[in-house]
């Protein structure tokens, strides 16, 4: 997870300076096509696909993910850096909620523990932009 996360903040201060974000996902989609194959390759025997599978597979994967993607590309364009690290912190919060709301997920004490972690992170983040020098003015 920390590489992950490692990653994602590289594959966001890249998208900083993209200029096309449909064509920039799609670039870095095609490049990690040969890793895709490897691991195809490797795990060749350890399942099988059908056509339904293969078709959410890549509406899932490609057609979703790569809009997402591209979305978060073009709305960089429009944030500052801490804001982008603000709203990529509440992504997992926002897709816990969604799952309570909408497919009836119970609230645990993990979800409601995790999520006031990591909206009390981003609260001091927010609150130490806030400068004594600016309540003055």
């Amino acid at each position: 997870m920390t590489l992950a996360g490692i990653a994602w903040g590289i594959y966001t201060l890249n998208g900083r300076n993209s200029v096309s974000a449909l064509g920039d996902t799609y670039y870095n989609f095609l490049r990690t096509a040969p890793l895709l194959i490897l691991l195809l390759l490797i795990n060749i025997n350890q399942g099988y696909v059908t056509e339904v599978g293969l078709v959410y597979a890549v509406l899932s994967g490609a057609v979703a993910s790569g809009l997402g993607y591209s979305l978060w590309y073009a709305a960089l364009t429009g944030l500052k850096t801490t804001q982008a690290a603000v709203v990529q912190l509440l992504v997992p919060v926002i897709a816990a909620l969604r799952g309570i709301i909408f497919v009836g997920e119970n609230i645990e004490q993990r979800f409601i523990v995790s999520s006031a972690m990591i909206l009390g992170g981003i609260l001091l983040v927010l609150l130490t932009k806030i400068s004594p020098k600016s309540c003055k003015k």
